[in-house]
């Protein structure tokens, strides 16, 4: 089996998601949209391979929002039609962050500006005990999407939605992916100055992290379990 998985810019990993995909017999074919020289300029040309190839694909967050075109450029027109494409066709899609918000967009939602930015290990409120787990999940966000039509709400925030099902479709806004490592590489990007601002400590978060690095990396599992089970591979819309 052959998961696609798009990494927006070199520092964001599949990490522990894409661990769990792997042991479950997926080939993992990574491709980065932006690359590490034009990071601070991700306005960049890419060209989006059809989704048909593959079993599944894997959409994870970014440094930029969705409307903002003068950061995404031409690029993200390429990202929406892919998954219009791949849902349309019944190819799963685990959406995580800016992929949930791209996932939330290209099947009708829309992406807006927060009342307020979520930053570090939090939990949320699934609608239903066999939703999805309420954490902590890792946060780091400035924007919510709304659930787009038709699809069913998981778990929500005081903020906003934090997880949808649209078919065998599934978008959350939290990071499962997350590892000490990838994060290391955000605050070097100017994570830690972006914390800063908004009063989170960026050493507090590594030291979390690493604390929390063998329960994050389970709930991961949990959830990609959940995924492929009950949305991925499941004949019948349900809960996740």
């Amino acid at each position: 089996m052959r998961a696609l998985v798009i990494r927006h810019d070199h520092a964001s990993s599949p990490g522990p998601i894409g661990s769990r995909l792997a042991e479950h017999g997926y080939d993992l074919d990574e491709r980065t949209v932006v690359p590490a020289e034009r990071h601070h300029d991700p306005a960049v040309d890419f060209t989006f391979p059809a989704p048909y190839a593959y079993d599944l694909i894997l959409i994870l967050g970014a440094p930029w929002s969705i409307y903002d075109k003068t950061a995404t450029g031409p690029w993200i027109e390429g990202e929406l039609d892919l998954l219009r494409r791949a849902h349309a066709t019944d190819i799963p899609i685990l959406g995580i962050c800016f992929g949930g918000q791209a996932l939330a967009t290209a099947l009708g939602g829309t992406v807006e500006r927060a009342p307020r930015p979520e930053i570090g290990w939090m939990t949320i409120e699934p609608e239903a005990a066999d939703s999805v787990p309420e954490g902590p999940w890792f946060q780091w966000h400035f924007d919510r999407f709304t659930v787009p039509p038709g699809a069913v709400e998981l778990a929500r925030s005081a903020v906003g939605p934090q997880a949808f099902r649209a078919g065998r479709a599934l978008g959350v806004q939290f990071h499962p992916e997350i590892t000490e490592e990838t994060l290391r590489q955000w605050l070097v990007l100017g994570g830690r100055t972006q914390a800063e601002q908004h009063g989170v400590a960026p050493d507090r978060l590594i030291a979390d992290t690493r604390a929390s690095r063998e329960d994050s990396r389970q709930r991961a599992y949990d959830l990609v379990d959940r995924f492929l089970r009950r949305v991925a591979h499941a004949s019948a819309p349900g809960m996740l």
